[in-house]
């Protein structure tokens, strides 16, 4: 047993109460230096991920010469994207290594918003490399959207102000020939590893390519620019273009399309025409591919951005078609017809419900735009700056497309926003839709949704511009149809059928989409499947099919998006009674830019929170 005698515990005590001064005054002193140092890490940690995003963004304005044309930063608008097999691996081993960097970034501690730019980033990284496994790129031609007809449309996207502008196309027109001769290796790539688009859909491609190929100068797409020089024209310094080299630019772009480019597309037509599309798959459905049940797998999570399965999604769509059907025969009785067979029929028979010519069809759009736009203070706080403009539709892709599209507008506001109206055979299409496609691809659907996302300030650009999330975009313009019913529009009733129509449609996609991918459902079952559940014309269900086909799984955002915004709408209202404001609601649900729909209720639910 230890003694301890009243001598040493008086020392004892003594040093304990030295040591604990002398640690309480080392503490004091050491614990601000941590906190100083903490505070450091914490701003440097965030410094390098905003660093990371800005290198992030650069590389993709760098190699994506069209993207950073299309926001407005018009540096590389001299140049196309590379194609070649050096230039893929490249961009694969520059995506691993981006990603392990921004894995590598700690985020606790940061503001909200700056977890949100890290969580985006590495979510896109991881999807790019998932989805690499399949080489897309060996698929490049499709009958909907190409290679062939994305460079064909180069002009109507590029800025034609000054003649550096027009210098800097030339120098694009330069370089079709190079992209076409790529995107043939990767075909041919593709046709030695069994990844083949359907046959019949490459006779399309062929077909398109020649009519390029084949357009006179004075109607190319490529020589649009020459037909619109505006009278005023000035360089950068503010100085009018002389004659002489209007001249000039008119007889080089003229050659190149003339000596260069048709030649180019004559050449993919003719190879894709003899030797490419005779081996084309004779299944329409991509589980016919190699590795086609991976592929769809990845789709269905990509475009929806959901864990919903194939089965799942194609049983939700049957039952939202006999949903939305209870809702048409109401209408159909209303209008004096029995059933939804009768009243189909009549709508698809009597020519007065079809358009007459391609003009009133544009009409249309333009009238249902200019009425919307009124409207929009009852819905939104916040309103995009940028403007809308109704077109035709290029003439070139006509025959295969929609009935209307919509083309974003320059991030900078230089170039307003597209819907493009398909002219092409007007007595075959339908009218009683118009009105709810209008307000799709313009306001309050697309337009205004891709251009407030365009003007948020305090967002990194990757998440204005480059974020491929279409559950949450054609997920919002589906949701924007129905708005017009509540601001009193639709007051047709044909017109509100169509509207009807339009959401039936969509709960087809999901059918028809998983049946033909997942289900090996032929061409002839989907567009029957149509026949039978909609009154939607030939021509429109001949393109939608074709489309579906070609671009697996993408039909089946936009119901998803839908059925989520109107789920949190539903939520909102349900938690907050007399405090739900519609016009707050929508501000945001876009003040975030696309976000994936499981981001999107979080959001929502935190907002839900702060206004209670």
């Amino acid at each position: 047993m230890l003694r301890i005698d009243a001598a040493e515990v008086c020392l004892l005590r003594t040093s304990l109460v030295l040591l604990f001064v002398n640690v309480s005054l080392a503490v004091a002193l050491v614990i601000p230096l941590f906190a100083q140092a903490a505070e450091q890490t914490l701003e440097a940690r965030r410094a390098e991920l905003n660093r990371l995003l800005a290198d992030e963004w650069e590389y993709r304005l760098r190699t994506q010469p069209e993207l950073a044309t299309q926001v407005g930063d018009n540096r590389y608008n001299d140049r196309l994207s590379d194609f070649s097999d050096k230039a893929i691996a490249d961009d694969l081993e520059h995506t691993r290594q981006a990603l392990a960097r921004f894995e590598a970034v700690d985020v606790s501690g940061f503001p909200e918003q700056e977890k949100l730019n890290h969580a985006l980033m590495l979510r896109s990284l991881r999807e790019a490399l998932d989805g690499a496994q399949f080489k897309d790129w060996e698929m490049p031609a499709t009958q909907f959207g190409g290679i062939h007809l994305g460079y064909a449309s180069l002009a109507f996207d590029s800025p034609f102000r000054n003649k550096k502008d027009y210098e800097d196309y030339l120098s694009r027109l330069r370089q079709i020939p190079r992209v076409l001769e790529q995107a043939m290796g990767h075909m041919r790539d593709g046709l030695r590893d069994h990844r083949m688009p359907p046959k019949y859909l490459l006779e399309k491609v062929s077909s398109q390519a020649q009519q390029i190929a084949d357009d006179p100068l004075d109607k190319s797409p490529f020589t649009e620019p020459l037909r619109k020089f505006p009278d005023s024209i000035s360089e950068p310094i503010s100085e009018p273009i002389s004659e002489k080299d209007r001249k000039q630019l008119r007889e080089a772009i003229e050659s190149a399309v003339k000596n260069e480019v048709a030649p180019a597309y004559a050449k993919f037509a003719k190879f894709v025409r003899d030797d490419y599309a005779p081996h084309g798959r004779l299944d329409p459905g991509v589980w016919a591919l190699p590795d086609g049940e991976a592929r769809y797998r990845f789709a269905v999570r990509h475009q929806t951005t959901t864990d919903f399965t194939a089965d799942q999604i194609h049983q939700l769509g049957l039952k939202s078609v006999a949903e939305i059907e209870t809702q048409m025969l109401s209408i159909a009785k209303a209008q004096g017809f029995s059933d939804l067979k009768s009243f189909n029929d009549h709508i698809r028979q009597d020519p007065k419900l079809h358009a007459k010519s391609g003009q009133q069809l544009l009409d249309l759009y333009t009238q249902y735009r200019d009425q919307m736009y009124g409207k929009l203070p009852e819905l939104f706080g916040r309103l995009p700056k940028n403007k809308l403009a109704v077109v035709p539709m290029e003439s070139f892709r006509s025959a295969d497309s929609v009935p209307a599209d919509y083309s974003l507008g320059a991030g900078d506001g230089s170039r307003p926003g597209r819907i493009n109206v398909n002219e092409y055979a007007p007595e075959k299409r339908l009218l009683l839709n118009v009105e709810a496609i209008a307000y799709h691809e313009g306001v309050p659907g697309h337009h205004l949704q891709f251009s407030i996302a365009q003007e948020l300030t305090g967002l990194p650009p990757f998440r204005k511009y480059d974020l491929d999330l279409n559950a949450y975009t054609e997920g919002w313009a589906f949701y924007s149809e129905r708005l017009g019913r509540e601001v009193g529009f639709y007051r047709d009733p044909y017109s509100d059928y169509g509207r009807l129509q339009n959401e039936i449609w969509r709960a087809v996609r999901w059918v028809v989409d998983t049946g033909v991918h997942s289900r090996h459902w032929t061409r002839q079952q989907m567009v029957d499947f149509f026949h039978e559940h909609t009154a939607m014309d030939d021509q429109n269900i001949e393109t939608e099919v074709d489309r579906y086909i070609a671009w697996p799984a993408q039909a089946l955002s936009y119901k998803m998006g839908q059925m989520k915004i109107l789920e949190l709408r539903a939520r909102a209202q349900q938690e907050l009674g007399t405090k739900f404001d519609l016009r707050a609601f929508h501000d945001a649900v876009l003040d975030q830019g696309p976000l994936p729909l499981d981001l999107l209720e979080a959001k929502i639910n935190t907002w839900i929170a702060a206004q209670k």
